[in-house]
């Protein structure tokens, strides 16, 4: 799906675990998105413009983390943090 215009995305780093094999993935989400939430798996499931973008299983998900340089918001911290 394609941005809209002026929409900033901010790439996500998925790690994903089927029958005991590891595999990331990579995916874009808009960053007004991230800032809204303070787990990224949060922001995943329940963000509406997030859930028009893609579907995540997260039942496969390991972690979730802010790909790149460090941002000033939303947690990279992974799936299971408290």
């Amino acid at each position: 799906m394609s941005e809209k215009p002026g929409e900033k995305l901010t790439k996500i780093r998925l790690l994903f675990v089927d029958d005991g094999s590891f595999h990331h993935e990579e995916v874009e989400i808009p960053e007004e998105s991230v800032a809204g939430y303070d787990r990224l798996i949060d922001c995943l499931m329940e963000d509406p413009a997030v859930l028009k973008r893609l579907h995540v299983d997260v039942s496969r998900v390991c972690s979730a983390e802010l790909a790149g340089p460090p941002h000033d918001h939303a947690s990279n911290c992974g799936v299971n943090d408290g």
